[in-house]
């Protein structure tokens, strides 16, 4: 706790000196895995120019029309750090977010080389540790309990002491951050990919891709019962916990769950498929060791290889309580090799919940992590 603490106190200082000291900033075009010379003065221009109308820039951002966004909490999110006359704090995400994040949200910001794994590129919309099924967006919830929690083992610090207004401005901010670089990579594909004639239609962009964006967003808050895994943990005694990381011993090695594929036959993280690599640094990696150093030359950040987790070690990124790892098995880990063994809609799932509980507290048993007892259970609803 008191390295996060440090952490975030040099972060805040040093998003300070950066918006501080320069002109007001713009958003960078994504132009992540391309050559930017294949990208003309007027395609570059179509794209930021309706960008810009639709959400404005860092400093006076916008929401687009039929978008359900608080631009109130997006304005006092965004902008230099600082205070507006009635003494409300202004600046939040460039004070505690944008020296790892990126001003533009693509997680490129002046700190970013220094952790493994990088910070968060936003623009994508995909977010690994969330309570929604395979290719769902996160929940409010998911993204709040983020920041109040942090990540354990990365440089993503726990901002539990924010009062709650704050999180849920920050919160949205990352949503507009999303929604905004989802619709830049529409057009991008429109522009370049589809070659799309100049100029575009406005409203055909506003339907097609921002709304399109933003639906997909309001999907699991609209309708929690079809999108979001609920977790229920069996009340067990001591005896019963004992069982359970048994079976999970025996599951952990079964051909369907290939848990030691990649974490190794004791947890170790020490499997036989060992090169692995997330969705953001996937298009960094070549078929050969030259194609991949022609590729750095195209992405803000080098390629870093994805390793999958010790369980000895007792560090979970996104949760070590029973209901995190429960999840991490049930929805996989988001952007990741990391598969869901859970049933998701049109999909029946490789474990049964109950086989997913065994699991777990054979994962927990590893990490020195197991509960005595389950003597209540702590989460209302039960999993889809």
């Amino acid at each position: 706790m008191g390295r996060h603490l440090f952490l975030s106190v040099i972060i805040a200082v040093l998003g300070i000196l950066i918006c501080s000291c320069s002109p007001p900033p713009q958003f960078r075009l994504n132009s992540e895995g391309r050559d930017p010379a294949t990208i003309s003065p007027a395609q570059r221009e179509a794209i930021s120019s309706l960008l810009t109308d639709f959400f404005g820039t860092p400093d006076q951002p916008t929401v687009p029309r039929g978008v359900t966004l608080s631009l109130d909490d997006i304005t006092k999110a965004a902008g230099p750090v600082g205070r507006d006359l009635r003494k409300v704090e202004r600046g939040l995400y460039r004070k505690y977010c944008a020296a790892c994040h990126g001003i533009t949200g693509d997680g490129a910001g002046p700190f970013a080389l220094f952790f493994d794994p990088y910070p968060r590129d936003f623009r994508k919309g995909v977010f690994k540790y969330t309570s929604t099924v395979l290719g769902a967006k996160p929940t409010t919830e998911d993204l709040e309990k983020i920041l109040r929690n942090g990540m354990p083992g990365t440089g993503m610090p726990s901002y539990k002491l924010l009062p709650d207004r704050d999180i849920r401005r920050l919160v949205e901010y990352v949503k507009y951050l999303s929604m905004r670089g989802e619709t830049e990579l529409y057009l991008l594909r429109l522009v370049l990919d589809e070659n799309e004639l100049l100029p575009l239609n406005k409203q055909s962009v506003l339907e097609d891709g921002v709304l399109a964006v933003a639906e997909s967003w309001q999907l699991p808050q609209s309708d929690p019962d079809a999108w979001v895994v609920k977790p229920r943990p069996p009340i067990l005694t001591t005896d019963g916990l004992k069982a359970a990381v048994e079976r999970g011993r025996e599951l952990y090695r079964d051909r369907r769950a290939k848990c030691a594929t990649c974490h190794g036959p004791e947890g170790r993280g020490d499997g036989e498929q060992w090169d692995l690599y997330d969705d953001w640094n996937t298009p960094k990696k070549g078929v050969t060791e030259q194609q991949t150093r022609d590729l750095a030359r195209r992405f803000t950040l080098p390629i870093q290889r994805l390793r999958p987790r010790n369980f000895h070690q007792g560090i979970f990124h996104g949760g070590d309580a029973p209901e995190d790892i429960y999840l991490r098995i049930y929805l996989g880990i988001k952007g990741t090799p990391m598969p869901a063994a859970g049933p998701a809609p049109g999909v029946p799932g490789v474990l049964t919940p109950d086989e997913i509980w065994d699991l777990t507290f054979y994962v927990l048993s590893l990490a020195g992590k197991l509960p005595q007892e389950i003597t209540k259970n702590p989460s209302d609803g039960a999993s889809p």
